[in-house]
């Protein structure tokens, strides 16, 4: 449910794209609307989602699990009014110091675009204290097992924002259609959170507004909720470097990375989050002391690592040996030509190296925050980032230079090293954690299978591409991926992976 949420979300996110280059292309008004919207958008993911599964949802899903629903009610008051009140203070400052901000994201902005700009950001900032709200809202549907609703409660935001620019697109133009589009985007944010609302308020069984923290389960939450702020922070920063960095490479670095990101982190939200949030509450559900507990969380992680890995590992595999395909179907055309395609295929490439690694560190986050433990994985986040940063410089700007290579695949670099980082911070993840619940890992017979699966498929999905290469990039795409996604079924139920044979078992006329 979570998976399918999340994928109509992201196709309405594209069409949101294709409609806003529509209007846009690449003028002022769409540098001062993106600029723009990288402030309030700081803010929602400071306090959104992320933040409030780790020290809201365990809280809240362990008292419902002991029927304690008084409680949880009260826990979940307090903490909405709690973002409430925080999101309203951050949300006036920002609108007043709007001005200096943009001096920070946007220094070589000035006269009209400045001054656009600064008006975009003041009218976007509304709409970023709703969707913490919105989080909110998620974090308690979660807990009740009600997923789909929570993921496509996004969809509205797409579809305001679309159909803004359509109903305005002909009669408005540069920086005024893109204030519209903003308002559109507020309005948006105030659908997302009041689609939710009834349902959630349903569940709780009313809503009691207070700002008390003497509660024990308050405290708790509070207490959990800072260090995934800080490592939020830390992680924004990052990005924020990763960008900069990009930006010291040729011209098209910053947008081939940017157009590389929305691809490769698809299968990280598509299978990483929606399993790790599926878990999330039930691992925090789960009852027992000590070795019983253990056994549970140990039983749902293998269970979870299992269901990831079936389904990233041909994702990477993809990336490395389809990424052109990929790029060109989606991207390739007008002024984003075959050679852009190539770049994109590049950095795809270097992002295939932590791609699992990725995915299944999230999962053993989630059960850190089962366990109510926030501190562990914001020590691992923090060596994480840092070796991002270091070895991100590294193998962006002197490497390729070693390498004999031209200066713009450090771009490629990049991806590469948080890879690399990744990997790190996966494998203190799950050390420290087989110190607390005994040793959790994927079988390796089961990845050896993944891995020669999606090798197998990836030849004749290949063979496929060259035959239809001079076809449309839609077309090839089209039959060149469908024999790599039918074949890597195919492969993997004949070597006996249960996930393959369960999944085809589902197709009727497979049955």
């Amino acid at each position: 449910m979570v998976a399918a949420g999340i994928l109509l979300s992201r196709i309405l996110g594209l069409v949101r794209n294709r409609v806003f280059a529509h209007f846009f292309g690449t003028s002022d008004a769409a540098d001062a609307f993106n600029a723009a919207f990288r402030i309030p958008n700081f803010l929602q993911n400071l306090f959104g989602e992320g933040v409030l599964s780790a020290s809201f949802i365990p809280v809240y899903a362990r008292l419902l699990s002991r029927g304690d629903n008084g409680e949880a009610r009260r826990v979940a008051g307090a903490v909405f009014s709690l973002l409430a009140l925080v999101g309203s203070l951050l949300v006036l400052l920002g609108v007043l110091v709007t001005p200096a901000l943009i001096a920070v994201i946007a220094p070589g902005f000035s006269g009209e675009k400045r001054e656009a700009t600064i008006r975009l950001v003041r009218i976007l900032f509304p709409g970023a204290g709703l969707l913490v709200l919105s989080a909110w809202c998620l974090g308690v549907l979660n807990s009740h097992r009600r997923f789909f609703l929570s993921y496509t409660a996004p969809v509205l935001w797409n579809l305001a924002i679309i159909a803004t620019l359509i109903l305005f697109g002909n009669s408005a133009r540069n920086y005024r259609l893109a204030e519209w589009a903003a308002w559109g985007s507020v309005i948006g944010s105030a659908l997302q959170f009041g689609v939710q609302l009834p349902t959630v308020l349903r569940l709780v069984g009313g809503l009691t507004l207070t700002v008390q923290r003497s509660s024990a389960a308050v405290q708790t939450v509070i207490r959990n909720f800072v260090p995934v702020f800080v490592g939020r922070g830390v992680v924004q920063i990052s990005a924020y470097v990763d960008t900069v960095l990009a930006s010291l490479l040729p011209t098209g670095a910053v947008a081939a990375l940017s157009y590389a990101q929305v691809l490769y982190t698809l299968p990280v939200s598509l299978f990483g989050m929606s399993v790790s949030a599926a878990e999330l509450p039930a691992m925090s559900s789960a009852t027992g002391e000590g070795s019983e507990l253990a056994a549970q969380l140990r039983a749902r992680l293998n269970r979870g690592l299992r269901q990831i890995a079936f389904f990233v590992v041909p994702s990477a595999v993809a990336f490395l040996a389809l990424g052109d395909v990929i790029a060109g179907a989606l991207y390739q055309s007008g002024q984003f030509t075959r050679g852009m395609t190539v770049y994109v295929w590049g950095i795809l490439a270097g992002s295939a190296v932590g791609l699992l690694a990725s995915t299944l560190g999230r999962l053993y986050a989630s059960t850190f925050y089962a366990l109510q433990d926030t501190r562990t994985p914001l020590r691992f986040g923090l060596i994480r980032v840092a070796l991002t940063i270091l070895l991100g410089y590294v193998f962006a700007i002197p490497l390729p230079g070693w390498l004999g290579l031209e200066p713009r695949w450090g771009a490629a670099g990049l991806t590469v090293s948080a890879g690399l980082a990744g990997w790190v911070e996966f494998s203190l993840l799950r050390q420290a954690l087989s110190r607390r619940i005994g040793s959790t890992r994927i079988p390796g017979k089961l990845t050896a299978q993944l891995w020669a699966g999606a090798a197998a498929a990836s030849i004749a999905g290949g063979v496929v591409k060259l035959a239809f290469e001079p076809q449309h990039p839609v077309v090839v795409a089209l039959f060149s991926l469908g024999m790599y996604g039918i074949a890597y079924f195919a492969i993997t139920a004949e070597l006996g992976v249960p996930e393959a044979r369960r999944i085809l078992g589902r197709v009727p006329w497979l049955r």
